[in-house]
């Protein structure tokens, strides 16, 4: 990447062979490839760029950018900005959205292409969760690069999932994520004790666990802020296992030959099929561990904050509650009601039966 000082930027994108440039104009950001991939042609386009900018002469040429070039100038900026989400979306992008959209013209992008982009990725089985993600990324770096998106109703999704591990489930489940690694078990911990999310999770550095003050730290939660939490004991032991002999900048959370856990599906399946609970998701140990503090009766602000989040969305739209739950609120009225008395004597109903 080069730098025309305070000016422009010229950098590469992940998946193409050209020079792409940034610049800036009239307070706007303007991306678009350079069309060479040698360094001394895509830095004088640059400067040409910059003159048409000063003498107010400056068009984008947006008819020569692909759909691949926009949510590649996009991805570019994701990992420049250390986006822990950058895994799933370059993949994303690369196993569907490049080989069916990545051709066209970013301008012929059409309501009725994406339509018909929607009816392939179902023919292929994929969820209307998804394809909204997969359409939403486009969405998002056609806004980046300033051209108009075509007017898209989302798919319709069913409701958000309300998965849960039950009570009997946690020490089956805990020893059978042991039993493929400390770095499962130990992200297992972390999820159901403080609802990560696993992104969050499996990209966490050595330093970001601080064993003198026993606390662990996300420095860019879902709310875009540092978390911080105290390490219970368990959690404590784990953490120092899986940091052993590593540097403050290496990842915490790696498989035993040393490389980052990035995709710990094939893992988290077989240790959910040992406990008996093959349908669990590792994110509805996120719900469960947001349903667990309120249990315990921890202050709803201090949970959210533990979880890093801003708002109490997370109780509302996934309903943060199991049929354990509704039974004891049920007992708690019977309790009550038996108990209760009026003028010194235990309250009684008669019921009349009627013939």
């Amino acid at each position: 990447m080069a730098k025309i000082r305070g000016q422009g930027t010229l950098y590469n994108v992940a998946g193409s062979s050209k020079v792409w440039c940034q610049f800036y104009a009239d307070g706007r950001r303007f991306r678009e490839s350079t069309g060479t991939d040698n360094s001394r042609e895509a830095n004088a386009y640059l400067r040409s760029k910059l003159a048409q900018a000063e003498n107010g002469s400056l068009v984008l040429h947006t008819s020569r950018l692909t759909v691949a070039s926009i949510v590649e100038s996009k991805l570019a900026s994701d990992v420049v900005n250390g986006s822990d989400s950058y895994d799933t979306v370059i993949g994303r992008y690369n196993l569907h959205l490049k080989p069916l959209l990545g051709h066209l013209k970013a301008t012929h992008l059409t309501k009725d292409t994406l339509f018909k982009y929607a009816e392939t990725r179902q023919s292929q089985g994929a969820a209307n969760a998804t394809i909204n993600r997969e359409i939403a990324l486009l969405k998002t770096s056609y806004n980046i690069a300033e051209i108009p998106f075509p007017k898209f109703k989302m798919l319709r999704e069913p409701p958000a999932r309300q998965g849960f591990m039950k009570d009997g489930e946690y020490q089956i489940l805990f020893s059978a994520c042991l039993a493929e690694g400390t770095y499962l078990a130990a992200m297992f911990e972390i999820a159901q004790s403080f609802g990560w999310r696993k992104e969050s999770i499996q990209t966490m550095r050595v330093r970001q666990a601080d064993f003198s003050s026993e606390e662990i730290r996300l420095d860019d939660s879902k709310n875009g802020e540092p978390v911080v939490a105290p390490m219970t004991r368990k959690i404590r032991e784990l953490l120092a296992v899986c940091a052993a002999g590593k540097s403050q900048d290496d990842f915490l959370f790696t498989y035993p030959d040393g490389t980052p856990v990035k995709d710990f599906r094939k893992p988290w399946c077989r240790a959910t099929m040992a406990a008996g609970v093959p349908d669990l998701l590792f994110h509805d140990l996120c719900r469960t561990g947001m349903r667990n503090m309120r249990r315990l009766g921890i202050d709803t602000d201090v949970a959210m904050k533990l979880a890093g989040r801003k708002t109490d969305s997370i109780f509302r739209r996934y309903n943060i509650v199991d049929s354990r739950d509704t039974r004891e609120a049920v007992t708690k009225m019977d309790d009550y009601r038996h108990s209760s008395a009026i003028d010194g004597e235990a309250l009684t109903v008669e019921v009349e039966m009627v013939q």
